[in-house]
């Protein structure tokens, strides 16, 4: 039997290069989808007349051509909707310098100017709760005790005044707190509020960042409470 040799070279590439060429220019890094459906047309136009493409394979590679497709593109989406979150969180971040905001954290910072507030986290409840205000060296400078019982979280005050009454100096102090829960003395949670002074803008790889007055800068995202310029 005879192929016509002129149809096939009529099904040939019709451009100056054939996806081949392309594949092999410097200036491309991929080939699109176009050239995926002109390289399967110049397979069907080559293809054994007397052994065919089987129509199962075909219908795999576009469909798996497509997939690959389509999951570029929902990539690209996603990137867009990621920037946009970003910019967005940005600018709400943005609305809290000035403000105090609530840290997972026992450390605070006194600028000798505003009490230092926080919350004692005494969960289903405790008894004789006991706040400690200790200095960087781990000394003792406050004790304050919560009458009655306690339960939930628990909002407290230090005004900067030793056990003397004698104020204290600027920088980081620790709260410890305790309680007696079922008659046995038990280490509670302590949390801490800090001034915003600034925000560092983050990217699709970094975090937006709040930068607290003496603590430094955490991510937006481990902020646990906004109280105004007032903590509640």
């Amino acid at each position: 039997m005879q192929v016509n040799q002129d149809y096939l070279d009529g099904m040939k590439w019709p451009g100056e290069q054939s996806p081949a060429d392309k594949a092999k220019d410097p200036g491309r890094t991929e080939l699109g989808q176009e050239d995926f459906f002109a390289l399967m047309t110049q397979q069907l136009a080559y293809q054994d007349p007397f052994d065919p493409a089987d129509n199962s394979d075909m219908i795999a590679q576009m469909t798996a051509f497509t997939s690959a497709d389509g999951i570029n593109q929902m990539s690209e989406k996603l990137s867009g909707l990621s920037e946009v979150m970003t910019s967005s969180q940005a600018l709400q971040a943005s609305s809290l310098v000035g403000q105090k905001v609530l840290l997972p954290s026992d450390v605070a910072y006194w600028d000798e100017s505003e009490p230092i507030e926080g919350v004692a986290v005494t969960g289903e409840g405790a008894d004789n709760v006991v706040i400690r205000i200790e200095n960087e060296e781990g000394e003792l400078i406050r004790s304050m005790s919560l009458e009655g019982p306690q339960r939930g979280n628990v909002p407290f005050t230090w005004d900067g005044l030793n056990d003397q009454g004698q104020p204290v100096g600027t920088g980081r102090y620790k709260v410890k707190v305790s309680g007696l829960v079922d008659n046995q003395r038990e280490d509670l949670n302590a949390l801490t509020f800090g001034r915003v002074d600034s925000v560092t803008l983050g990217s699709a790889n970094s975090p937006t960042l709040v930068n607290l007055s003496g603590l430094g800068g955490i991510p937006l995202n481990q902020v646990l409470e906004i109280a105004g310029n007032k903590a509640a």
